[in-house]
């Protein structure tokens, strides 16, 4: 496994590569959260067709207004991937990445997975021949379990993610700033109610990310050039607000 596969590394790769599709198999957490929402825009910025696997209309609604036409809702289609709490049901994996097919024509390149325990198994049977699944989290537990033989027969890649270096978050800083990439923060929360902040986190009950004002009184005092803002659009920069 290699450690660092971070934002940045995947607007590189879909540019010289020319990687077409990207999943993320959703299941307590889902593509309009923060980690999801992030990735498919630099998808989307590298040439790729990202692929967005939620738990709503509202959430399929959200990724296609940000630009990602295939989505998937996996409640809609009510996977199962465990037939108990100790064996997995390959006929759902199979049904899983039939519907990827059905909307992008071929199996996708690489799945960000973060999930965990409860899709890994599922990503791996999902990606491509020769393709990456990259896990940088575990959300409903980190002991995963796969099937080896769909792993190592057909050259599959296992990558882990942990942040990043100071090279990679100045690089994706500055995607930032030059407009191609946009915040998706849904609300923020004064220090005083930071536990409530983290309480919607744990219930899965936000969209994008939650900011907490530590030392601002209110929001907006950052905001020192409104000509940028305006050239970014703030359609763009209020996105996830209010959802």
């Amino acid at each position: 496994m290699s450690p660092a596969f971070t934002a940045e590394n995947y607007l590189l790769f879909f540019n010289n590569f020319l990687l077409c599709c990207f999943a993320i198999a959703g299941y307590t957490t889902s593509a309009t959260g923060g980690i999801g929402a992030y990735a498919i825009q630099y998808v989307l910025n590298g040439g790729g067709t990202p692929i967005g696997v939620v738990s709503s209309p509202e959430r399929a609604e959200l990724l296609r207004s940000m630009g990602c036409e295939a989505v998937i809702d996996r409640r809609a289609e009510d996977y199962r991937f465990w037939s108990d709490e100790h064996t997995q049901d390959e006929a759902e994996w199979r049904r899983f990445g039939k519907k990827i097919r059905e909307l992008v024509g071929e199996d996708p390149d690489i799945v960000f997975e973060h999930p965990g325990r409860s899709t890994m198994g599922a990503s791996i049977f999902a990606v491509k021949r020769g393709g990456t699944v990259v896990t940088c989290a575990a959300t409903s537990g980190y002991m995963v379990e796969f099937d080896n033989r769909h792993f190592w027969m057909k050259l599959k890649r296992l990558l882990s993610s942990h942040f990043a270096n100071y090279a990679e978050a100045w690089a994706a800083n500055r995607l930032i700033d030059q407009g191609r990439i946009h915040p998706v923060i849904s609300a923020t929360y004064s220090l005083d109610h930071v536990g409530a902040a983290a309480r919607a986190v744990h219930r899965n009950e936000a969209e994008g990310k939650l900011g907490v004002l530590c030392l601002a009184p209110v929001e907006g005092l950052g905001i020192d050039d409104t000509a940028k803002r305006e050239r970014v659009g703030e359609a763009n920069l209020t996105r996830f607000r209010g959802r």
